[in-house]
Protein backbone atom coordinates (compact mmCIF):
# COMPACT_ATOMS: atom_id res chain seq x y z
CA UNK A 1 0.00 0.00 0.00
CA UNK A 2 1.59 3.34 -1.08
CA UNK A 3 -0.97 5.42 0.84
CA UNK A 4 0.85 7.86 3.36
CA UNK A 5 -0.06 10.55 5.94
CA UNK A 6 1.26 13.69 5.46
CA UNK A 7 4.80 12.84 6.50
CA UNK A 8 5.44 9.29 6.09
CA UNK A 9 3.56 6.22 6.24
CA UNK A 10 0.30 5.29 7.87
CA UNK A 11 1.11 2.95 10.91
CA UNK A 12 -0.32 -0.21 11.37
CA UNK A 13 -1.74 1.28 14.15
CA UNK A 14 -3.26 3.99 12.15
CA UNK A 15 -4.60 1.19 9.22
CA UNK A 16 -6.33 -0.69 11.89
CA UNK A 17 -8.18 2.50 12.78
CA UNK A 18 -9.34 3.55 9.46
CA UNK A 19 -10.45 -0.25 8.12
CA UNK A 20 -12.30 -0.44 11.33
CA UNK A 21 -14.01 3.30 10.90
CA UNK A 22 -14.48 2.42 7.10
CA UNK A 23 -16.44 -0.79 8.11
CA UNK A 24 -18.24 0.97 10.53
CA UNK A 25 -19.34 3.70 8.52
CA UNK A 26 -20.23 1.01 5.65
CA UNK A 27 -22.91 -0.19 7.94
CA UNK A 28 -24.18 2.68 9.75
CA UNK A 29 -22.93 6.17 7.75
CA UNK A 30 -20.97 7.17 10.81
CA UNK A 31 -18.90 5.45 13.70
CA UNK A 32 -18.58 5.94 17.01
CA UNK A 33 -15.80 5.91 19.88
CA UNK A 34 -17.73 3.03 21.42
CA UNK A 35 -18.07 1.13 18.35
CA UNK A 36 -14.37 1.77 17.37
CA UNK A 37 -13.19 0.91 20.59
CA UNK A 38 -15.37 -2.25 20.47
CA UNK A 39 -14.43 -3.47 16.83
CA UNK A 40 -11.12 -3.11 18.05
CA UNK A 41 -10.78 -4.57 21.50
CA UNK A 42 -9.26 -1.20 22.47
CA UNK A 43 -10.32 1.81 25.81
CA UNK A 44 -12.33 4.61 24.91
CA UNK A 45 -9.61 6.83 25.52
CA UNK A 46 -6.94 4.76 23.49
CA UNK A 47 -9.51 5.41 20.54
CA UNK A 48 -9.42 9.49 21.44
CA UNK A 49 -6.06 9.18 21.31
CA UNK A 50 -5.89 7.78 17.62
CA UNK A 51 -8.72 10.05 16.55
CA UNK A 52 -7.03 13.17 17.64
CA UNK A 53 -4.21 12.31 15.66
CA UNK A 54 -5.86 10.85 12.86
CA UNK A 55 -8.04 14.14 12.50
CA UNK A 56 -4.89 16.04 12.48
CA UNK A 57 -3.20 14.21 9.79
CA UNK A 58 -6.93 14.61 7.74
CA UNK A 59 -7.71 10.99 7.73
CA UNK A 60 -10.85 11.74 9.77
CA UNK A 61 -13.37 13.94 10.88
CA UNK A 62 -13.82 14.19 14.23
CA UNK A 63 -15.16 16.06 17.06
CA UNK A 64 -14.83 15.07 20.77
CA UNK A 65 -18.44 14.28 21.84
CA UNK A 66 -19.40 13.88 18.14
CA UNK A 67 -19.50 10.74 15.06
CA UNK A 68 -16.16 9.88 13.46
CA UNK A 69 -16.25 10.02 9.46
CA UNK A 70 -13.27 9.95 7.16
CA UNK A 71 -12.05 12.14 4.83
CA UNK A 72 -11.52 11.14 1.14
CA UNK A 73 -8.33 10.13 1.82
CA UNK A 74 -8.77 8.37 4.82
CA UNK A 75 -11.93 6.51 3.26
CA UNK A 76 -9.30 5.21 0.27
CA UNK A 77 -6.75 3.85 2.68
CA UNK A 78 -9.29 2.64 4.94
CA UNK A 79 -11.57 1.11 2.13
CA UNK A 80 -7.62 -0.65 0.55
CA UNK A 81 -6.71 -1.98 3.97
CA UNK A 82 -10.42 -3.44 4.11
CA UNK A 83 -9.91 -5.23 0.79
CA UNK A 84 -6.48 -6.42 1.07
CA UNK A 85 -7.81 -8.29 4.45
CA UNK A 86 -10.69 -9.72 2.63
CA UNK A 87 -8.21 -11.29 0.17
CA UNK A 88 -5.65 -12.14 2.53
CA UNK A 89 -8.20 -14.00 4.63
CA UNK A 90 -9.84 -15.61 1.95
CA UNK A 91 -6.72 -16.82 0.49
CA UNK A 92 -5.47 -18.25 3.28
CA UNK A 93 -9.15 -19.84 4.44
CA UNK A 94 -9.91 -21.43 1.03
CA UNK A 95 -6.58 -21.81 -1.04
CA UNK A 96 -4.26 -22.84 2.19
CA UNK A 97 -6.88 -24.63 4.21
CA UNK A 98 -6.70 -22.23 7.15
CA UNK A 99 -9.12 -22.22 9.88
CA UNK A 100 -10.96 -19.13 9.21
CA UNK A 101 -10.61 -17.47 12.91
CA UNK A 102 -6.75 -17.96 12.23
CA UNK A 103 -7.57 -16.72 8.36
CA UNK A 104 -8.46 -13.75 9.95
CA UNK A 105 -5.82 -13.18 12.69
CA UNK A 106 -3.08 -13.64 9.97
CA UNK A 107 -4.76 -11.40 7.44
CA UNK A 108 -4.79 -8.76 9.97
CA UNK A 109 -1.03 -8.63 10.60
CA UNK A 110 -0.21 -9.79 7.05
CA UNK A 111 -2.19 -6.52 5.38
CA UNK A 112 0.07 -4.45 6.67
CA UNK A 113 3.47 -5.53 5.53
CA UNK A 114 2.67 -6.78 2.03
CA UNK A 115 4.43 -4.19 -0.13
CA UNK A 116 2.32 -3.24 -3.20
CA UNK A 117 4.37 -5.35 -5.61
CA UNK A 118 3.95 -8.34 -3.82
CA UNK A 119 0.45 -7.72 -2.89
CA UNK A 120 -0.23 -7.72 -7.18
CA UNK A 121 1.49 -10.80 -7.45
CA UNK A 122 -0.51 -12.75 -4.79
CA UNK A 123 -3.67 -11.21 -5.99
CA UNK A 124 -2.16 -13.03 -9.50
CA UNK A 125 -1.47 -16.21 -8.49
CA UNK A 126 -4.37 -16.30 -6.44
CA UNK A 127 -6.77 -15.43 -9.74
CA UNK A 128 -4.54 -18.09 -11.57
CA UNK A 129 -5.57 -21.06 -8.87
CA UNK A 130 -9.23 -19.98 -9.14
CA UNK A 131 -9.19 -20.02 -12.89
CA UNK A 132 -7.73 -23.46 -12.82
CA UNK A 133 -9.86 -24.56 -10.38
CA UNK A 134 -6.90 -25.28 -7.32
CA UNK A 135 -7.71 -24.88 -4.05
CA UNK A 136 -6.93 -26.02 -0.72
CA UNK A 137 -8.88 -29.34 -0.97
CA UNK A 138 -7.35 -29.74 -4.48
CA UNK A 139 -3.86 -29.37 -4.02
CA UNK A 140 -3.86 -31.25 -0.70
CA UNK A 141 -5.39 -33.98 -2.37
CA UNK A 142 -2.92 -34.20 -5.01
CA UNK A 143 -0.33 -34.22 -2.02
CA UNK A 144 -1.95 -36.89 -0.97
CA UNK A 145 -1.66 -39.23 -4.18
CA UNK A 146 2.14 -38.33 -4.94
Amino acid sequence: MTATMLEGPVSASAQDYLEAIFRITTRNRVARSRDIAQALGVTKSSVTTALKQLSASGLVNYDPYSYVTLTREGEQIGRSVEARHRFLAEFLESILGVAADRADQNACRMEHVLDDEVYKRLTEFAAYLKQNSINASTWKQEEENK
